[in-house]
């Protein structure tokens, strides 16, 4: 029989978890919408932001989200370096050079980590991993809800940023129509490396809030993560960011409920069913926009 408190317990928990995916997830999606370009070291910039957090608490002690305020600036201008040295050069290329490029980058990322901090599993301990928040017949843990506020701030940044804003306008008409935002004087591939600048933030994001939570490897994690990022736009529909969001939420609650009421090591296994299932059935994305076929 169902116990509705654990049920309850499992939702909460799948929720928290998959809003960091929701994370991961949108950046891989935005960079694709306006750069029409998957980018296959997403996941690693994931884990270079976990490895930043390892860091900064070796060197200087920091909490990892307080680790963000350094890591956030750094990771943006890191991402519009990548888009303008390695990207943009190939932009009028073949998709395939784009795709072979950032699979390269994927590569040059684990290995430099490799050579720096070893091959060992590392994370990072905090003081509060162990404390929990009683709400009601829940108790959450105090690194999940710390890594659900910083999710929620950075989505509701963005999307503020892309509503509000005039350079989210243009990031938005790049996304929609890349011809019509230049007739109408947008710099495209200004806004290229802004949102790979912004791509790279949100995955180092990701990363730092996941470090109290998991154990990162240099050139096996960088891998999971941008299969999660595949799996969280497919579940929701590629190239939106909204629907990204709801296939990380989705996410997280599948591998959490799977893991609880089925065998826990498949856990990352529920995820890859229910993306398989979600691409026999229904091909534009849980949330995407059918396409009629005439």
């Amino acid at each position: 029989m169902l116990d509705l408190a654990i049920f309850i317990q499992n939702l909460a928990n799948g929720l928290l978890i998959g809003g960091v995916y929701a994370l991961i997830g949108v950046g891989l999606t935005l960079v694709f919408g306006v750069m029409r370009t998957i980018n296959f070291a997403h996941g690693d910039f994931v884990v270079l932001g976990m490895y930043g957090a390892v860091l900064f608490d070796l060197v200087f002690g920091f909490d990892p989200y307080l680790s963000l305020l350094i890591a956030l600036p750094v990771a943006f201008v890191v991402g519009m370096v990548v888009e303008r040295a390695i990207l943009a050069p190939i932009a009028d290329a073949p998709a395939e050079s784009s795709l072979l490029a950032t699979l390269g980058l994927s590569l040059i990322i684990g290995n430099l980590l490799l050579l720096t901090f070893g091959g060992e599993p590392r994370s990072v301990q905090v003081p509060y991993a162990s404390d929990t928040v009683r709400i009601g017949e829940v108790n959450l843990s105090v690194v999940l809800l710390a890594a659900g506020a910083a999710t929620t701030a950075m989505i509701g940044a963005l999307y503020w940023f892309l509503e509000r804003t005039e350079r989210g306008r243009a990031v938005r008409a790049t996304a929609e129509n890349r011809l019509g935002a230049e007739l109408v004087g947008i710099d495209t591939r200004r806004v290229q490396s802004f949102v790979f600048g912004m791509g790279t933030a949100l995955a180092v994001t990701a990363g730092v809030t996941l470090i109290p939570l998991l154990f990162a490897t240099p050139t096996f994690t960088g891998a999971i993560f941008t299969l999660k990022a595949f799996v969280v736009t497919v579940l929701g529909g590629l190239g939106r960011v909204g629907a990204a969001i709801g296939g990380g939420l989705l996410l997280g609650v599948v591998e959490v409920l799977g893991a609880s009421y089925f065998l826990s090591e498949y856990r990352d296994a529920y995820g890859l069913l229910a993306f398989l299932l979600v691409l026999l059935l229904r091909p534009e994305g849980l949330f995407g926009k059918t396409v009629k076929r005439v």
